[in-house]
């Protein structure tokens, strides 16, 4: 199935500390951090996220953009009947941007292709490692509409389904582009935020990140290890609001043709090398 042909640029999470999560991540991820009407924003090649005040564990806002000016205008056809919200300022969105509210009232964003590619401003502050901002994850208590919403409503594309033995679906994996997963959802007894990945761009560079992690004390507390769906190397640590914040690489590059999988809900799919964080 075709996908979107976008791929995530920015998150804006909320948090009771702001300034304490901008600076873990410029710190953490070798970020440059700065702030202009209480939103502090955290950029480097290929990954920025942005910080204000509000409630723990919440997406303000996330942003995709388009590849190609006819996947966005195939894209503006599709949701022309959905029901659009104002954009707020603070996300710095493009004046011709599209957002709307999922079920579980999260903001998400969509923007046409950049002009040109301009990342003065952008270049990491310590680290010098490449990451790229990939995917994200919500919990939800509502994962079926949820589901409905990203696939039929905005043309996200299921990779695979994570369901029990009864057949209730537990997790499920939404692509945009050919990279498995720009979303997953998260069958949980709360709704929030749950994290974010930024992708390296192989096994050794993954490494390097790991090995960062432990010269500046920040303690993994999932991985090293392999998820089954997208089958990718990671680990994860979290930041000061307990967010979990990812460093993936290797994700699987899915085919246009490729069918849907489903998995069993255990630990073994989430890691197939060790325990996992399970949301449910």
């Amino acid at each position: 199935m075709a996908t979107l042909s976008a791929a995530l640029q920015c998150l804006h999470i909320t948090s009771p500390q702001p300034a304490r999560l901008a600076e873990f991540y410029a710190t953490t991820y070798g970020m440059t951090s700065t702030e202009q009407g209480g939103v502090w924003r955290c950029t480097a090649p290929e990954r920025e996220v942005a910080f204000s005040a509000g409630p723990v564990n919440q997406l303000r806002c996330a942003l995709f953009r388009f590849e190609t000016v006819a996947a966005w205008a195939a894209f503006q056809r599709r949701v022309s009947a959905l029901e659009k919200v104002a954009l707020p300022a603070d996300c710095g969105l493009a004046a011709d941007a599209l957002a709307v509210r999922d079920p579980d009232g999260n903001l998400i964003a969509f923007e046409r292709p950049a002009a040109a590619v301009d990342d003065g401003g952008m270049r990491a502050s310590s680290a010098g490692l490449p990451a790229q901002l990939q995917h994200f994850a919500f919990r939800t208590q509502q994962i079926a509409r949820m589901l409905a919403f990203y696939e039929d409503l905005l043309g996200f594309v299921v990779s695979d389904k994570v369901v029990d033995a009864d057949g209730g679906l537990r997790a499920c994996f939404l692509r945009v582009n050919t990279l498995h997963h720009a979303l997953a959802l998260f069958n949980a007894p709360v709704t929030c935020y749950d994290h974010q990945s930024f992708e390296a761009p192989d096994w050794a560079r993954l490494q390097q990140w790991a090995d960062r992690m432990g010269s500046l004390k920040t303690p993994i507390v999932w991985g090293v290890g392999r998820h089954g769906p997208g089958n990718d190397v990671f680990f994860m640590v979290r930041d000061p609001d307990g967010n979990l914040a990812e460093i993936s690489s290797e994700i699987e590059a899915c085919a246009e043709d490729r069918p849907a999988g489903q998995w069993p809900h255990e630990e073994r799919t989430l890691n197939l090398w060790g325990q996992a964080i399970m949301r449910s």
